[in-house]
């Protein structure tokens, strides 16, 4: 909104050309969302813990995990609020791709949230029925997959994505690419709620996340470095910059309250926000593989459970000690902050990795 209000105001003084400019307004964007939620997130915590909104901790999880019963949760709503609301501010909220990742978070965060309400406030253990989860899941992301279809910022890559280390190579769906986006958002919302298990670790990874693709939808949006780069051109990709950047100040200022010994979790609310959002963007800049290497450790996370699972069902014995792999750590004697900072770790490997593969091809 901010950008149609000011942006005109150029020739009228010199600060508002800055209003013109999408890395002033993913800067802005940034800082906005890290105020927000430090400033927001205090009578947030203390509204859930008058509410006595208070997380359940699984009996037969890791032992060292009882003493956080009780913990706050439902605190995605803070990175819901402190992501959404600078976007909205300072983003060009006329472009498709911002207001469908817009669109997404919020229809996954509503999602998350009636999950978290039926588990803590009305005391239904499973949630909401997980069928029903998916369901929800699934609808948001052919929702994506036709909008992107249909109404292409390109007509010719409307059914194409890019491969990583191939040049001048790029991978055609056709019409199954409105069913590889359902797929992708779902899968991408799944991976992140199972991250997060421990204090700090999703947030942190998904700041990872948003910045990396931030840079990306960046570089894709403007003509000189996509040209340079020899990727695809998008020219409403650089205001999915400034979402990523909302995202990116907004999951630092719930890590303020989520490091380790957390005062408030994020619930569902904000773990299928997350990951759907960071997969809209990957969808929306063509870029859905190199998911595969940024978001790997919710790949990992995620086929942990189907190995643990598939193998117990057809053995009744265990690969892991525990899953999602970051319990198997867990219980194997590291000690959960050693477990955050080395996923965080093998995280911004994985992205800068990525980063690379513009350049080797």
């Amino acid at each position: 909104m901010l950008y149609y209000l000011l942006a005109p105001l150029k020739d009228s003084h010199i600060f508002f050309n800055l209003f013109r400019y999408i890395s002033f307004r993913a800067a802005f964007a940034a800082l906005l969302a890290l105020a927000l939620s430090l400033i927001i997130g205090p009578a947030l915590i203390r509204k859930l813990r008058e509410k006595q909104i208070g997380e359940e901790i699984r009996s037969d999880g890791p032992q060292t995990h009882l003493g956080k019963r009780g913990t706050p949760s439902m605190g995605g709503l803070l990175i819901l609020v402190s992501t959404l609301v600078p976007t909205l501010l300072l983003a060009k909220i006329a472009e498709t791709g911002v207001w469908v990742v817009m669109i997404v978070t919020l229809w996954l965060g509503m999602l998350g949230l009636l999950d978290d309400y039926l588990k803590i406030v009305k005391k239904m253990p499973k949630g909401l029925i997980g069928r029903y989860k998916l369901v929800g899941q699934i609808v948001i992301g052919l929702f994506v997959g036709l909008v992107v279809y249909y109404l292409p910022a390109v007509d010719a890559e409307r059914s194409s994505t890019t491969i990583p280390f191939l040049k001048d190579f790029e991978l055609e769906f056709g019409i199954f690419y409105i069913f590889m986006v359902a797929f992708v958002i779902t899968a991408m919302s799944n991976g992140s709620n199972l991250t997060d298990g421990l204090d700090g670790l999703l947030i942190g990874l998904s700041a990872i996340g948003a910045l990396a693709f931030g840079l990306i939808a960046y570089v894709t949006g403007r003509v000189d470095f996509s040209d340079y780069l020899n990727i695809i051109y998008l020219p409403e990709a650089g205001e999915l910059a400034i979402f990523c950047a909302a995202l990116f100040g907004a999951s630092l200022g719930f890590l303020w309250y989520n490091a380790y010994p957390a005062q408030v979790f994020m619930g569902d609310t904000g773990a299928l926000a997350l990951g759907g959002a960071i997969g809209a963007v990957a969808v929306l800049v063509k870029k859905e593989l190199l998911l595969l290497l940024i978001c790997a450790i919710f790949v990992i996370e995620s086929l942990s459970v189907i190995i643990q699972v598939t193998y117990f069902k057809r053995t009744g014995r265990r690969i892991f000690r525990m899953a999602p792999i970051h319990h198997h750590f867990e219980l194997s004697g590291w000690a959960e902050p050693k477990v955050v900072v080395r996923f965080w770790i093998v995280g911004i490997i994985l992205a800068l990795l990525t980063l690379t593969t513009f350049k080797i091809r």
